[in-house]
């Protein structure tokens, strides 16, 4: 939904409002900057997060100011952005980034339901590293009591693209200075196995689909 609040206002030709572009998006990355209010004074924290359809979940522990106030129906910003590439001018000013950016806003609720619980940090652990929730011991009660699950639907937000040359002032074009893209690729390296692992154990399948270029 496009509202006042969401609209891209700094070039707007570079928002857009679609759920494809968004979920498309949200799906590249896992960690996300959640700003909120806390006891008067604004908070932006870092977390993990999953997405199912239209909605993200959320967990932590108990004691976190961030769920107790998300579960407490406080307004929530989320953004989400990954850069793609430095945009390097000839001048300083008109240097840039490439990047694909998501803002959303709305409220969470307290997932509540055992069975969605559990569906949540699945999904959770499925956004960071595909099938490992299958390879692992899965959450105790205990484990499950002191953690917190909130559920986002996501309702209003927008998408924000920028993928372009370098644009520089006309008179800046006859500098003798380099200008270009430098982009910026993120992958996993070699795995590092634990020193404690016993012998005989083979990487699991999880980790040797992101790592195979470094094996």
């Amino acid at each position: 939904m496009k509202t006042d609040r969401s609209k891209v206002k700094r070039i707007p030709k570079r928002g857009t409002y679609d759920k494809e572009t968004i979920y498309g998006i949200l799906d590249k990355e896992f960690i996300c900057q959640i700003g909120f209010v806390h006891e008067d004074h604004p908070v932006v924290i870092p977390t993990i997060y999953g997405r199912k359809e239209n909605n993200l979940y959320f967990h932590g522990a108990n004691v976190s100011r961030m769920l107790q106030s998300m579960e407490a129906g406080v307004s929530l910003s989320i953004n989400v952005t990954r850069t793609n590439a430095l945009v390097l001018a000839r001048s300083a000013f008109h240097h840039s980034l490439n990047y694909e950016s998501v803002t959303l806003f709305g409220k969470a609720h307290l997932v509540e339901d055992n069975a969605e619980k559990n569906e949540a940090l699945r999904i959770i652990s499925e956004q960071v590293l595909a099938d490992r929730w299958q390879e692992v011991r899965k959450p105790n009660a205990k484990e499950l009591n002191v953690t917190k699950v909130l559920k986002f639907k996501i309702e209003e937000g927008s998408a924000k693209i920028r993928n372009e040359g370098v644009g520089d002032d006309d008179k800046d074009y006859e500098l003798d200075i380099w200008a270009g893209l430098l982009p910026i690729e993120r992958k996993f390296k070699k795995p590092i196995p634990d020193p404690l692992l016993k012998n005989g154990i083979k990487m699991a399948e999880s980790v040797k689909k992101v790592a195979n270029e470094e094996l």
